[in-house]
């Protein structure tokens, strides 16, 4: 039996957002998907999640059914007061933040911002590139070339050499959302995850939580743990070795037991 009970829309930092809620029972998680990820196709976690929270899944500006239009602000400092303001106008307090790259990010400097609502930090494989860094092992290119694939309407199998490890069902959802997604919207993000100095933010971090890295792809390497276990102490750290940076998508029983095991709760 599905978890998903409905999608909703608050109006918060001057526009509107949408989101998918899963569960309705237990402490509250509000979870912030990838680049170009629209919520519904972390409907697949958000289902497993609700055994035992109160979901939340967040359609970023550009992206999904919440608002894009040109000239947009879609930094990492927009998206970050949309979800403190969200939290403050829902009333949520404590909730757990869940990001998955770009939205590991934004939780990252939501935590810097209101800890106070925020009691717990999972984030999963956080880009760390910044200024002076390795740049982003993803080039944009990669993104804009499907999002104008998928505008023109690509099938699932013609998807699947952009991520030839996911479902069908999983493929089938990228190709009918990704084309929601704004070029516009993620290049600036894209930009954002090599101008925005995600450390100094991780150095004044007092949420504790889990960094959750993938052993392949490249996002997050062996150094960076240790650069970020000096800066963050209060993360405790884990490694997906045999998934890249989708790591839900690649080896999900290792996402759920080891995201479980931080949580102290069963999702397998």
């Amino acid at each position: 039996m599905s978890h998903f009970l409905y999608g909703y829309q608050v109006r918060a930092n001057g526009v509107r957002l949408h989101l998918l809620r899963y569960g309705g029972q237990g402490p509250c998680m509000l979870l912030l998907p990838g680049i170009t990820s629209p919520a519904i196709t972390w409907g697949f976690v958000a289902e497993r999640l609700a055994r035992h929270f109160d979901v939340h899944v967040l359609d970023f500006r550009g992206r999904g059914l919440s608002f894009s239009g040109p000239g947009m602000d879609a930094s990492l400092d927009a998206m970050a007061s949309d979800v403190v303001e969200l939290m403050a106008l829902q009333g949520w307090a404590p909730v757990t933040l869940l990001g998955h790259s770009m939205g590991a990010r934004v939780a990252i400097r939501a935590a810097t911002r209101d800890a106070r609502r925020i009691d717990r930090l999972l984030l999963i494989d956080p880009p760390v590139s910044g200024p002076g860094r390795r740049p982003y092992p993803v080039p944009l290119s990669w993104y804009v070339d499907s999002i104008r694939l998928a505008a023109q309407g690509i099938s699932a199998e013609e998807l699947r050499r952009y991520a030839p490890t996911w479902t069908d069902e999983q493929l089938q959802l990228r190709a009918e959302w990704l084309h929601t997604c704004s070029e516009e919207a993620i290049a600036q993000a894209h930009a954002g995850f090599h101008d925005d100095d995600i450390h100094s933010d991780l150095a004044s971090l007092k949420t504790p939580g889990l960094l959750m890295a993938a052993g392949k792809g490249g996002t997050v390497l062996p150094d960076d743990l240790a650069e970020i276990k000096a800066l963050a102490p209060g993360l405790t750290q884990c490694v997906v070795h045999g998934a890249g940076h989708m790591i839900p998508w690649d080896d999900e029983d290792s996402f759920y037991r080891l995201l479980g095991a931080h949580l102290e709760v069963e999702f397998l």
